[in-house]
């Protein structure tokens, strides 16, 4: 690609009179230094390490537009506050917009009046967004937590590889990823997805010299005690409690406002009013506690954070070090302390088993897609109902076929429009030159008209005016953005092209399911390194640069270092099932519930594991799921089958 004119010099003006920064932090002149120079590259900052200077200021200097994508609508909101606040034409599109705001976006990037536009990856799946994107400029393509790209990240999501291709796609030569929370084997994932070479891998480190890293064994009875004596010992200071379930959060919110501390829970089940209630509290307090589940401080950039405490056991050492990394960003002294105890492992393995599906749900979903010829479309929704397999499951496995070479992705697209005229077709029509008036006529003529919104079928209409989809669509899109009409998108399929039938379906599933199994035993093992972790008698920084790929001394500050021992938890406390169990499990065999039919739905389901069957048939709600959510999920498994 040619280089960009746009010199360093230059680059550091902006830093200084726009953002008001003397100089760069470290590895973001690096990465600028490589967009300037037309080079893609991999950013791999700790939390808290600048990482958005590195697309907000080329964005200013490139000619044309900066995509960022983020699945952290906290962050966009975050950011775009102090990008507006200094002036810069920046804008984001999600689904907390409403409708008068969405057009207002769309009208000023038609006409070049933003520089940088802020996306979540589900935007991608909108039939009428890429339309647009093919129309805009785009000088550099921002991919935030790109860890999410490999399927050996701690957060793997399918609709990340739609990423890499779509730049492709579209011939975009600049591509800027970032993640605060990637192993060697996982950034060269990253790398390899978007073509950046070695050199342009800029790994800062992940040593932070202001955490003070603590672990302390002890059983799940003794939590609460000491989560209480050490806010009692320690000076009052915004503080975040990371717990795994949700009603963990809820308890211990209560506990702690009962003992007169300021707290209040968060966590993905409660409205989004009330997180942000919460959020918004949180970021304005100097003492306020939140036990939140991991769904919270994602993307909030809070500086004085100054305690992190994991009251359960993280699910891996990235997901530890992303949640410590949250405190102490103005580089004050802040104090991390897990409360390792093993009776979590359960719970955290419970989740692994639970996303696995069968080896029949495969063999049937795989035969299913395969077999619907050469050129399909499908509804990740329907299967996942039909087989009773998570969304993302059935992701992953139609992502798997694709890496596999079976089938091509054509695209997403919707099947209906709806659409609310805002003027009269009289007024809408004389715009236009005649051809384009009468395609509007035979468009608007193949609509189902009811009293407000008329639904649009959109391949029923294709075939019938023999036009492209593509044109239809175009066109409601170019007048929904000239407030013409209301336009809302249903029934989101995805297109696919069969590359060629395996000869052999049957090795294909047993290969696929396999996957499906390494996946769940690396999770397993995910899990098991946190206790290694939580129990080892060195260093804990080390210990933790080390699984990062980075090598250094004892830090000399954490609890370790300074002189508390490692010493093995204590075992976990968990029951097997009993006599009075297998009276609820006949119980619920003699109401023949269509979603507990197999051993491995009903295992699920008394693990506390939900699933589309599940809440389809409204059965989080029996008095009997999650009975057994403390027991591991094998032992479940086979009291089903033997009982």
């Amino acid at each position: 690609m040619q280089t960009n004119p746009v010199s360093l010099p230059q680059a550091k003006e902006s830093l200084q009179k726009v953002f008001g920064f003397d100089e760069f932090l470290a590895g973001q002149q690096a990465v600028v230094e490589r967009l300037l120079a037309g080079r893609s590259a991999l950013a791999i900052f700790p939390t808290g390490g600048g990482k958005s200077l590195c697309y907000q200021l080329p964005s200013l200097l490139f000619e044309g537009l900066t995509l960022v994508i983020s699945p952290l609508i906290a962050l966009m909101k975050d950011q775009l506050d102090f990008l507006q606040s200094r002036g810069l034409p920046a804008a984001r599109l999600d689904s907390s917009l409403d409708r008068e705001r969405t057009l207002s976006v769309y009208e000023n990037l038609a006409a070049g009046r933003i520089r940088l536009l802020y996306i979540s990856p589900e935007r991608l799946n909108n039939e009428r967004f890429l339309q647009s994107l093919r129309r805009w400029k785009i000088a550099l393509l921002a991919v935030d937590e790109a860890h999410c790209i490999s399927q050996w990240g701690h957060n793997f999501r399918p609709d990340y590889l739609k990423i890499a291709r779509l730049a492709k796609d579209l011939g975009i030569g600049r591509v800027l990823a970032l993640t605060a929370t990637a192993t060697p084997a996982v950034a060269c994932d990253v790398a390899a997805a978007f073509g950046i070479a070695p050199d342009d891998v800029v790994n800062t480190g992940f040593y932070r010299p202001n955490l003070k890293l603590a672990v302390t064994a002890c059983s799940s009875q003794q939590r609460d005690a000491l989560l209480l004596a050490r806010l009692k010992a320690r000076a009052p200071g915004p503080a975040i409690v990371y717990v795994t379930l949700q009603k963990t959060s809820e308890e211990l919110a209560e506990l702690l406002r009962a003992e007169g501390y300021p707290a209040r829970a968060y966590h993905a089940g409660m409205e989004a009013a009330d997180r942000e209630a919460v959020q918004n509290a949180f970021m304005a307090s100097d003492r306020m506690i939140v036990p939140a589940t991991i769904a919270f401080g994602m993307g909030i950039d809070k500086r004085d954070i100054r305690y992190v405490y994991h009251y359960n056991l993280p699910k891996s050492l990235e997901s530890y070090s992303q949640e410590v990394g949250r405190a102490g960003r103005d580089g004050a002294e802040s104090i991390c302390e897990m409360f390792a105890s093993a009776d979590d492992v359960v719970v955290l393995e419970n989740f692994s088993y639970g996303d696995t599906p069968t080896a029949e749900a495969v063999d049937g979903l795989v035969r299913d897609v395969l077999g619907r010829g050469d050129q399909f479309d499908l509804s990740a929704y329907d299967l996942s109902s039909q087989y009773d397999v998570r969304p993302l499951v059935v992701k992953t496995l139609l992502t798997y076929l694709e890496l596999d070479g079976a089938i091509r992705a054509t695209g997403p697209f919707y099947a209906q429009l709806r659409f609310q005229p805002q003027r009269k077709p009289e007024e809408i029509f004389p715009r236009f030159d005649q051809p384009r008036a009468e395609f509007l006529r035979k468009v608007f003529g193949q609509a189902r008209k009811g009293r407000i919104w008329h639904t649009l079928d959109v391949d029923q209409a294709s075939a019938a005016l023999r036009e492209p989809r593509e044109r239809i669509v175009a066109a409601m899109n170019y007048l929904e953005e000239q407030g013409d009409l209301i336009v809302e998108a249903a029934g989101l399929r995805e297109g696919y092209k069969r590359v060629g039938m395996p000869p052999d379906l049957g090795a294909v599933t047993r290969s696929l399911a396999e996957r499906f199994e390494r996946r769940e035993q690396h999770d397993i093992d995910q899990t098991h390194r946190v206790l290694e972790y939580a129990e080892g008698n060195g260093c804990l920084t080390r210990h933790l640069l080390a699984y990062f790929g980075e090598q250094r001394g004892d830090c000399g500050h954490c609890a370790r270092c300074l002189g508390a021992p490692g010493k093995p938890l204590p075992p976990p406390t968990h029951r097997l099932p009993d006599q009075s169990d297998a009276q609820v499990l006949d119980a619920l065999r003699r109401e023949r519930h269509a979603a507990l039919q197999t051993p491995r739905q009903m295992a699920r389901f008394l693990c506390g594991l939900s699933s589309p069957a599940t809440t389809r048939a409204k059965l989080r709600a029996h008095a009997a799921f999650g009975r057994l959510e403390s027991t591991p999920f094998h032992a479940v498994l086979k009291f089903v089958e033997n009982s």
